[in-house]
């Protein structure tokens, strides 16, 4: 066990050995840590947590009470093989909360970004990749294999099914069940949720100025209620009317990457 000098750990707190504490580690009364844990700097585990497997947790990130991380993938076709989960900085992950490392048909790793804001409750399965600065509000799910890009917010009691991907800016609805692939910066809501729209107010709050925004909302119209030929036709279109729009960009490459899931697309007359 390798514990930095400037770290606090609570008598009561069991640290196994072979765990890497760093500086600066605060751990309270009765976490456990595993073996083939690494605590980066400034790292608070507050009471009841407990970090396992080959989990990396980076700096100044906070656990809450009774959060499990790092423990055997929810996965039967698991079978003991070494895989790890990777968490980034200043993390916030609050009570009860779930996260589980990689599986050997996923990757063998689970990573987490930086500055996360997981609430109560919130599970994040296997071999899943999560970006920065995401919100997951109390109890959300996100299934095995799903991706979410940067600056997404998932509302509460929301799922997401696996092999999923959310991208960049997209906001999910309370009580939402995502089955589909979410264009960067949509909107989605409902049970099977419909892409709603764009997620005007993240692009607001983003400082994205108002032109861009408007070309953002025509784009998608083009490509999700207007003309004809095929939706990947209609994206493609959208790339060439706004070449120098980095936001109509990535919703037009997000359509074009491969995926094993189909795209989520509006419904009952939903527009942006």
């Amino acid at each position: 066990m390798a514990v930095a000098q400037g770290a606090s750990i609570h008598p009561t707190a069991i640290i196994e050995d072979g765990a890497t504490i760093a500086d600066g580690v605060r751990i309270g009364p009765y976490c456990m840590v595993g073996p083939e844990v690494t605590l980066g700097e400034g790292v608070e585990l507050i009471s009841h947590a407990v970090v396992t497997g080959r989990t990396r947790v980076g700096e100044q990130t906070r656990i809450w009470p009774f959060a499990s991380v790092g423990h055997q993938p929810q996965d039967l076709k698991y079978k003991g093989e070494a895989t790890e989960l990777i968490i980034g900085a200043r993390n916030m992950i609050r009570e009860s909360t779930s996260l589980y490392p990689g599986t050997e048909g996923g990757g063998c790793n689970s990573v987490i970004g930086y500055d996360n804001l997981m609430m109560l409750g919130t599970h994040v399965g296997h071999d899943c990749h999560l970006g920065n600065n995401i919100v997951l509000a109390n109890n959300a799910a996100i299934a095995g294999h799903c991706v979410i890009e940067d600056n997404v917010i998932i509302g509460g009691q929301s799922g997401v099914h696996q092999w999923c991907r959310i991208g960049q800016g997209a906001m999910i609805g309370a009580v939402s069940m995502v089955t589909a692939d979410v264009i960067p910066h949509g909107s989605v809501v409902g049970n099977r949720g419909a892409l709603a729209g764009l997620n005007i107010v993240g692009l607001k709050r983003r400082g994205v100025e108002r032109a861009k925004i408007h070309q953002i909302r025509a784009a998608y119209q083009a490509i999700f209620h207007d003309g004809a030929g095929t939706l990947t036709d209609r994206a493609a279109t959208a790339a060439r009317d706004y070449p120098d729009n980095p936001f109509v960009q990535s919703i037009v490459a997000f359509i074009a990457a491969d995926t094993s899931r189909h795209l989520a697309t509006p419904d009952h007359g939903h527009r942006s």
